[in-house]
């Protein structure tokens, strides 16, 4: 097993269309987890997210958030992000990251189809400041 560094994990997790599985504490202290469409900017990674679902109502209350993000291919691999969430409800900037958030998982041709379809009042952009990573490649070695 190997750390990866700064550029090697980012690169691992912008690779093809690798989804990430959120983590947060709903309020009742259980755990709720789901796959998201994302992408880094800078020190935050950003994704989309409904106001009225588990994960928007979460983040509203309560900002914090990991998410991993694997290959599940040997010898394996994976990167854990610990974050803090904002979330934002401007429409411009919500279309500009949701067409880019598109392009990445559906492709050039779809971006701007997807950006409109999530740039929508009822929908959350999740920027989310990285706080703490753990990179691992070749956990099988």
């Amino acid at each position: 097993m190997e750390t990866m560094t700064d550029s090697e994990w980012r690169a691992f997790v912008l690779e093809g269309t690798r989804t990430g599985k959120a983590a947060v504490t709903r309020k009742d202290g259980s755990p709720h987890v789901t796959p998201i469409w994302f992408v880094l900017d800078g020190d935050d990674l950003l994704f989309n997210t409904g106001r009225h679902s588990v994960k928007g109502r979460v983040l509203a209350r309560d900002p914090r958030l990991s998410v991993c993000v694997d290959d599940q291919t040997p010898p394996f691999s994976y990167v854990l992000i610990q974050a803090e969430a904002s979330l934002v409800e401007d429409l411009d900037e919500l279309l500009r990251w949701a067409t880019v958030i598109g392009g990445r998982y559906m492709g050039a041709d779809r971006a701007e189809e997807f950006g409109r379809r999530n740039a929508v009042p009822t929908e959350y952009l999740v920027r989310a400041r990285i706080t703490k990573v753990i990179a691992e490649r070749a956990i099988a070695g």
